[in-house]
């Protein structure tokens, strides 16, 4: 099996949206099928500042996603998709949408010289594994922003992150998401690839 590549991307990069967006646009126009559905899983809890990455690239999205065909976002700030329903969720994608497509978005901790930087890469996220959950891997692309420093009381370390560097990091996941799929669907907001 081969591995999949990790492409780092510093948030405070002024090429960070271009260069994430072009990796997105990239990883589906050579992997998604015209007759796939696009889901964008936002995973991660408002209760933890840390882990609301995932549902603040929701909540930006959100007013967006309607306007393109056969794209659909699951977890938001109103509706957070996390550790007690994650199973559910990808049970109820996989009911609705036939052979779906999952772009998904986590919150991660890693090595201090990682810290604000985003993670594109192609195959599944694990959430929950910087806390020692054991929870189904998912998604095609994964997309993972690093929040803080992992190894020792995780839970304390999320509570503990600062909100404008999860806010930052939202917003250039969401800026780059949007774009690629601008760049990927017409005027109608149709596919063309």
């Amino acid at each position: 099996m081969q591995k999949t590549r990790n492409n780092y991307i510093d948030s405070k990069s002024s090429l960070a949206v271009f260069k994430i967006s072009d990796l997105i646009s990239r990883y589906l126009r050579f992997n998604i099928n015209n007759n796939q559905d696009l889901i964008i899983l936002c995973i991660g809890t408002d209760r933890s500042t840390g882990d609301s990455l995932g549902p603040l690239v929701g909540y930006k999205l959100a007013p967006h996603i309607k306007y393109f065909d056969k794209v659909f976002l699951y977890g938001t700030l109103d509706k957070p998709v996390h550790a007690k329903n994650l199973e559910d969720t990808i049970k109820k994608i996989h009911t609705l949408h036939l052979k779906p497509f999952i772009l998904a978005i986590d919150a991660s901790l890693g090595n201090l010289d990682k810290i604000g930087y985003i993670n594109i890469r192609e195959g599944p996220l694990r959430p929950g594994l910087g806390v020692n959950k054991s929870l189904p891997a998912v998604g095609n692309i994964s997309i993972t922003g690093v929040v803080n420093v992992g190894g020792m009381l995780e839970y304390m370390v999320l509570q503990n992150t600062r909100l404008s560097l999860v806010m930052d990091m939202a917003d250039i996941i969401y800026k780059s998401i949007h774009k690629s799929l601008l760049t990927l669907y017409d005027y109608r907001y149709r596919r063309i690839f």
